[in-house]
């Protein structure tokens, strides 16, 4: 079975405890509930299917169905990784940041979810898959490019534009994610 590290469960874990508004708890089986109480440790490894059961969820309730929220929230989650993880961030160097995630991410899958097959100054190619339903992994493409905006912005990189090629959610192979940015100034 895959499974996700604990920094990253957590993060969904928090967000249904703390969710005040319609019963976030209707989405979730048998299976999800037991870890709404459960300390769970952030070096620890946790199921994708719950992982996912909690994103939906998550998409179907905080964010409304709106993946424009999902996104901002990835941006979010890239400055909490970066006080999880301080040498994730070389400042003024988004290809070195990059690069740097492209290492430290098979800590988080104990599966390939993301690879980094090409970086250049002002430019990356990701390649995406959380081998998830089309809903769970739509959303979670939607904040892996978030993510990759609020690093690349942390990094000092200016006016990032991120575009999907290929969408695992739409029958492609894999969700293809294109990000280009203009070097910070002085460099």
């Amino acid at each position: 079975m895959r499974q996700v590290r604990g920094v990253l469960f957590l993060d969904y874990v928090k967000m249904v405890r703390s969710f005040k508004g319609r019963p976030i708890t209707t989405y979730l089986g048998d299976a999800e509930t037991p870890y709404l109480t459960a300390k769970i440790d952030p070096d620890g490894w946790y199921p994708m299917p719950v992982f996912e059961k909690l994103g939906v969820a998550i998409l179907a309730t905080v964010a409304r169905g709106e993946l424009f929220p999902v996104q901002l929230w990835g941006r979010y989650s890239a400055q909490q990784l970066h006080k999880a993880y301080p040498s994730l961030l070389e400042p003024g160097q988004p290809v070195e940041t990059l690069r740097r995630f492209h290492v430290l991410r098979q800590t988080f899958f104990d599966f390939e979810a993301i690879k980094v097959p090409s970086i250049h100054d002002g430019e990356a190619q990701i390649a995406i898959n959380y081998y998830m339903g089309e809903v769970a992994e739509e959303a979670a493409s939607y904040q892996a490019l978030g993510f990759f905006e609020g690093l690349l912005e942390l990094a000092g990189a200016k006016d990032i534009r991120g575009d999907f090629r290929t969408k695992a959610w739409r029958g492609d192979t894999a969700t293809q994610l294109s990000l280009r940015w203009a070097e910070p100034t002085g460099r």
